[in-house]
Formats: structure tokens, C-alpha cells, sequence
């Protein structure tokens, strides 16, 4: 991964509301002990990231968003690439932050998402 790199994340559809995808899309829930799962963009295409993640009946998304690399290392937020369950898999490492840390940096985080656009989008 570089600076440039992007992290793909699948945007489930209750993290719509009137059309904006909410925080909550790149907050983790306590299940996923604050690590945010994503897909490293490098290794996988937004479309292929979408394909792969619904073909498990469990995990639905609307389709797929992104952030930089860059972008987090400015929030201070660890990227880490672990290949496990899935060789393109890394994560958004929250652990070392409090709950209200957590929300704004998310806050920042899908800002930055929606303003790139969206990668892909189920039709």
C-alpha cells in the first residue's frame, strides 16, 4: 500500500438515510472490535470488492465507497493489511481510541468518501 492506495469499504443499506450514506459506515461496531474491515484497492477493483462481499448471503451493500490510505494516516488512523479471511482484506485499526474519537473521526472519514463518489453501485 502507498499514500495513494484506497480502501474500499461496502456500504450497507441501512447506512443510507435520504439518500447520504451515514457515519455509520465507517464506524465499527463493537463485533468488530473496533478494526473496520476494507478492501485494499490495489489488489482488488471496487466492482470485484462488491461481487466477493455479496456473494456471502449474510452481507448486503449498496455498493462501494472509498478513502485513501493518505486520508487516514491524516486522522491517525492505522491501516492495517492482514490478508485474513481474504488475501485483498486490511483493516482500520480504532483500538486506541475513545467512543466519541471514534465518531468524529468517522464523521471525517465518509465525508471524504462521499466527496470521491461512489466506485461502484449495485444496479
Amino acid at each position: 500500500m502507498n499514500s495513494d492506495t484506497l480502501l474500499l469499504r461496502q456500504i450497507n443499506p441501512s447506512f443510507i438515510q435520504n439518500g447520504r450514506v451515514t457515519s455509520q459506515a465507517f464506524r465499527p461496531t463493537p463485533k468488530d472490535e473496533n478494526k473496520l474491515s476494507v478492501y485494499d484497492g490495489d489488489q482488488i477493483t471496487p466492482e470485484n470488492s462488491w461481487i466477493h462481499f455479496t456473494s456471502n448471503p449474510q452481507c448486503r451493500s449498496d455498493g462501494v465507497l472509498a478513502i485513501s490510505y493518505e486520508q487516514c494516516d491524516q486522522q491517525s488512523i492505522p491501516v492495517i493489511a492482514d490478508g485474513i479471511p481474504f488475501p485483498e482484506h486490511a483493516y482500520l485499526n480504532f483500538s486506541d481510541m475513545g467512543k466519541g474519537e471514534i465518531e468524529r473521526k468517522a464523521k471525517i472519514l465518509v465525508s471524504k468518501a462521499q466527496e470521491r463518489g461512489w466506485l461502484y453501485q449495485a444496479r
